[in-house]
């Protein structure tokens, strides 16, 4: 988009939807949407394409294709840019702030007491939520194979992808596969599997957006550098916590690694402090990345406590807006053109076969394990996917049914 066109797509966006519409809609799945990052994006798919039509199948799996590349966490970049195409830079910092602040401040208050929020994590009840996302994955799988692949063509690129990355389960897998699916929807797919994509539009100009970039490799690189000469440990705190969300692929459970390095060997955080908190961090819906948070508020030098988390917080999740504000602009014209629509053909239906394969594992590999999980994921996919009953009631009930099987 260019500068010109600016105002009118800023005017179109508040025309669409509020900042506060969005806060509200991703504050009911920050408080509900347990699973992990695969579970998340069944619940974006139900909520924003399915239920509020905001965008169509096609934009949504186009932003998951494009997230999946970006370094950071792959859901709440969805989230994030969910906000932006309804309601501008305001929509984007108000679905953040929706989806990630409930499990933010549950992990500072686990500052208190981690020991027994550990132990909750290994209650019946959060087994019944692990349930519950195998269901909600598998409703996304099917919709979404049923648009985006839908014919023999796409649907065997979907399998192919699902078995390459059961072979290679790895973040290089992952994008491998999307790469592939790209190349092969430009080469070999028909031209009557190519769809036309509706345009985003996207209220920031070019040069918001190559300022962003701009300022995203200035802070990666000269963090460090600071950090180095001041020796200030405000800095050094957020350039661990920049670097971190900077260079990660693949999402939570890979930037765990990360932080470890980054806060157990200087003494910030002692290593049983470190997982004791990530036990609790499976206990409480959103991304894990508000693992960051706990993290903050622990720490043995200030600032901790409640400005140290939310601190640590900001940190991890700045390289993800600035990459997001630098790329959605040029993404938007990208997209239109008829080369990468015909890539992003095969990309989608790579995407579906991604999803597949994280049906299988870990969602349903870390959730069903006995005859009755299986009941309660068929009794849930029922309620979902033909009774349309809303996410959070299975959610609830799902748990629920898992915790009175468990004492019977």
């Amino acid at each position: 988009m260019n500068d010109e066109n600016f105002a009118a797509a800023d005017r179109a966006a508040v025309e669409r939807g509020s900042a506060l519409s969005v806060l509200m809609a991703f504050l009911k799945l920050g408080l509900m949407s347990f699973g992990g990052p695969v579970a998340h994006l069944g619940y974006f798919r139900d909520e924003f394409v399915a239920r509020r039509k905001w965008l169509d199948e096609a934009t949504y799996v186009d932003l998951v294709a494009l997230c999946q590349f970006l370094p950071g966490p792959a859901s709440s970049q969805v989230g994030i840019s969910i906000g932006m195409l309804r309601a501008g830079l305001k929509g984007a910092l108000a679905a953040w702030v929706g989806f990630t602040m409930p499990s933010a401040l549950a992990m500072i208050a686990f500052e208190y007491g981690v020991a027994s929020w550990a132990d909750a994590g290994r209650g019946a009840w959060l087994h019944g939520l692990k349930i519950v996302a195998v269901a909600v994955v598998a409703q996304a799988v099917w919709n979404m194979a049923r648009t985006l692949a839908p014919d023999r063509e796409r649907a065997t690129l979907a399998v192919g992808a699902a078995v390459l990355m059961l072979a290679l389960p790895s973040t290089m897998g992952q994008i491998a596969v999307i790469v592939l699916g790209g190349m092969v929807g430009w080469l070999l797919l028909p031209a009557a599997t190519r769809e036309d994509r509706a345009p985003l539009i996207v209220p920031l100009s070019r040069g918001v957006a190559i300022g962003a970039l701009v300022l995203f490799a200035v802070l990666l690189v000269g963090l460090p550098l600071v950090a180095g000469a001041t020796a200030n440990h405000w800095i050094k705190l957020i350039d661990s916590f920049y670097r971190s969300g900077s260079l990660v692929f693949g999402g939570g459970h890979v930037v765990l690694p990360l932080l470890q390095q980054q806060v157990v060997p200087p003494g910030w955080v002692d290593n049983d402090t470190f997982l004791a908190g990530y036990g609790a961090a499976q206990a409480v819906p959103g991304p894990l990345f508000t693992f960051a948070a706990y993290l903050g508020a622990v720490m043995r030098p200030p600032p901790n406590g409640f400005v140290g988390g939310m601190l640590c917080l900001l940190a991890i999740y700045l390289p993800s807006f600035l990459l997001l504000v630098g790329t959605l602009p040029f993404w938007n014209e990208l997209r239109r053109r008829a080369a990468v629509q015909a890539a992003l053909t095969g990309i989608n239906a790579a995407v579906v076969g991604l999803l597949l394969a994280a049906l299988y594992t870990p969602v349903w590999t870390s959730a069903i394990q006995k005859p009755a999980d299986f009941a309660v994921g068929l009794a849930a996919f029922l309620l979902l996917a033909f009774w349309k009953a809303p996410p959070w009631l299975v959610v609830i009930l799902g748990a629920a049914t898992a915790q009175l099987i468990a004492v019977w």
